[in-house]
């Protein structure tokens, strides 16, 4: 039995349907509370590409073959719950994608800070200590897709979670340090210290899934069927930056770039994502092991992503100008990101990935249907 978290999510529902199909005998059951919904009406935006209830997701799903799915709605910050949910279900691997996803959400206000932080370390715990106290510590392998974020941006390229010190007095190998810019990405940083310290403790078998900003609009089978579709969010808070310029230019707006923008940064589409999720769940790791890996294929600057939707918006008869503005950030704009993915991409990965032209063109293609949301939401992304 495979169980995801954040079932009913950007990435977790379109993992769903492919799991469902790349283990036809094996059940899969989704767990989710539905907070992102609320999170995202809560400051007054909407997924672009309508979402289905999951009671009609889940009908729809069965209709199209997907017979071995279940649903289950819970909050796993509650630890009573996790651990019915383990006993029960006993699951061989854990896909933990579940999380309040949003930097600049949980830059709002003290409380959203707070939530954050204790929304997603909580059910990190919880999982580890259910695992443990439930005795699956020997069976059950946790995959979490923590956050390319937690790494910063330092001046040389990054590893695939851990790194080498030398120092006068000796050297080690040790994971790489919590570096993170925003309150969303510490609350990785925290859960990646959990999940290293969980392993070292009890033996247990983790696998850490560092997903860099996943943009797209949907895959092979969320595309079946409207009712299968995943949530495309575009606002200023839960939208990343190829979503929101997609979105300023079939507004009819010019492409807003903080600052120069030529700072790069890790890209995934979501195809690429969702199926190397699903190869992880088929992978097997070596036993009471803590690995980590980049789940990247690309690195791109805001820049070469404006210039990307503006390719894509002419072949579709748009217009859109460029325009540069005060960065409200602090950061470098013009660090030039290196990143290791050869484990990834070796393991999880190993066909040709989406490129990112590709992406922003099938992006604007779909969603160019929806232009009448984006204008009448267009104070969500300015």
């Amino acid at each position: 039995m495979i169980l995801v978290t954040g079932a009913d999510g950007y990435i977790g529902w379109p993992l769903m349907l492919r799991l469902s199909r790349a283990f036809p005998e094996e059940r899969i059951i989704g767990v989710d509370h539905f907070g992102r919904r609320r999170w995202v009406e809560e400051i007054g935006s909407v997924s672009a590409i309508p979402i289905a209830p999951m009671e009609r997701r889940m009908k729809t799903a069965k209709e199209f073959g997907m017979c071995n799915l279940s649903f289950i709605e819970a909050d796993l910050t509650n630890y009573q719950k996790v651990c019915q949910i383990l006993k029960t279900f006993r699951p061989r691997v854990i896909l933990h994608v579940a999380a309040q996803p949003a930097a600049p959400f949980s830059h709002l206000h003290a409380p959203l800070a707070d939530l954050t932080q204790e929304n997603n370390n909580r059910m990190c715990r919880n999982l580890l200590w259910g695992i443990k106290e439930c005795g699956l510590e020997h069976s059950t392998h946790l995959i979490e897709t923590t956050t390319t974020g937690v790494y910063g941006s330092p001046n040389f390229t990054i590893p695939e979670g851990f790194i080498h010190v030398e120092t006068d007095s000796g050297s080690d190998t040790i994971p790489y340090p919590g570096m993170a810019t925003s309150w969303y990405h510490m609350s990785k940083a925290n859960d990646v210290n959990s999940l290293y310290l969980a392993s070292r403790l009890w033996g247990l078998t983790i696998t850490d899934l560092r997903t860099a900003i996943v943009f797209g609009t949907g895959t092979r089978e969320t595309r079946l069927h409207p009712d299968l579709a995943t949530r495309f969010d575009f606002d200023f808070y839960f939208g990343v930056v190829p979503n929101r310029f997609c979105a300023q230019m079939l507004a009819g707006h010019p492409i807003t770039i903080y600052g120069k923008g030529e700072q790069k940064k890790p890209m995934i589409a979501l195809e690429d994502a969702v199926q190397s999720l699903a190869k992880a769940a088929a992978y097997s790791p070596p036993k009471q092991k803590f690995q980590v890996f980049n789940q990247m294929t690309i690195l791109a600057s805001p820049k070469q992503l404006a210039e990307q939707v503006q390719r894509a918006g002419r072949k579709q008869g748009l217009q859109a100008e460029v325009v540069h503005i005060p960065n409200p950030r602090k950061e470098n704009e013009t660090h030039q990101m290196k990143m290791e993915n050869g484990g990834f991409r070796r393991h999880f990965l190993p066909e040709e990935p989406v490129s990112l032209q590709e992406g922003i063109d099938r992006m604007v293609r779909d969603l160019f249907p929806y232009r009448p949301v984006f204008k009448q939401y267009e104070d969500r992304f300015l």
